[in-house]
């Protein structure tokens, strides 16, 4: 995406599976004149499709989607998209999500109980070229990566997010992915999606060796 040029308005995509809040942040963005919410999307694949019609400067994604992880939609769409921007919006704040999401490529990292002023911070601080994450997320982050340097963690899932792990944890627990589905009320084809990722993050192939993994055991070959 070519760099943005100083005297136009910064385009922005906002993704967001619920409409109210998505759709409240795109109409608090475009009050803004030196915003353009050039999209919406409410799930993984339309972010996607937008991000490549739009080449939007920046997008604004959830951290939890109908189809998919948004950590994973952030790392699709800096592959795609080098230069897009993304700030990653959530209602935790738990170190595992804020780790991902690093990793994942985001550049920033904020709480949707966050006040619009520092909404719009974040937005002019990322698209400004800078990194920006909450002050609690990144105090949890911070202590969680002392404690992995004094070895006083060592954890194999730390690359899953907060639902990957709960849809593990049912793995261990022997539950098929129709079972997980109405669980954690997702659709089975998502769940499958999602156990595809968790392996493949886990470096695994069967669905015991990570059971095996999680329960704190060697995976069986």
């Amino acid at each position: 995406m070519p760099e943005q040029e100083s005297d136009r308005p910064l385009r922005i995509l906002v993704v967001d599976d619920h409409d109210i809040v998505r759709q409240g942040i795109a109409a608090l963005l475009e009050r803004q004149p030196r915003y353009d919410v050039v999209g919406q999307a409410g799930t993984a694949a339309e972010a996607l499709e937008a991000a490549s019609r739009f080449s939007p400067d920046l997008v604004i994604l959830d951290v939890t989607l109908p189809d998919g992880s948004g950590i994973e939609t952030c790392r699709e769409i800096k592959a795609r998209h080098p230069g897009t921007r993304v700030v990653i919006l959530t209602g935790s704040a738990d170190e595992d999500t804020v780790l991902t999401a690093v990793v994942a490529g985001a550049n920033g990292f904020l709480l949707k109980s966050s006040g619009v002023r520092e909404v719009m911070h974040a937005i002019d601080v990322v698209a400004g070229g800078g990194s920006l994450l909450d002050p609690v997320a990144t105090d949890r982050m911070v202590r969680r990566i002392r404690r992995l340097g004094e070895g006083a963690e060592a954890d194999p899932l730390i690359g899953l997010a907060a639902r990957e792990r709960r849809i593990l944890e049912l793995i261990a627990a022997g539950q098929t992915n129709k079972e997980i589905a109405a669980e954690i009320k997702l659709s089975e084809k998502t769940v499958k999606r999602s156990v595809s990722v968790i392996l493949s993050k886990l470096n695994l192939e069967r669905r015991a060796q990570a059971a095996a993994l999680y329960a704190g055991r060697r995976p069986t070959e």
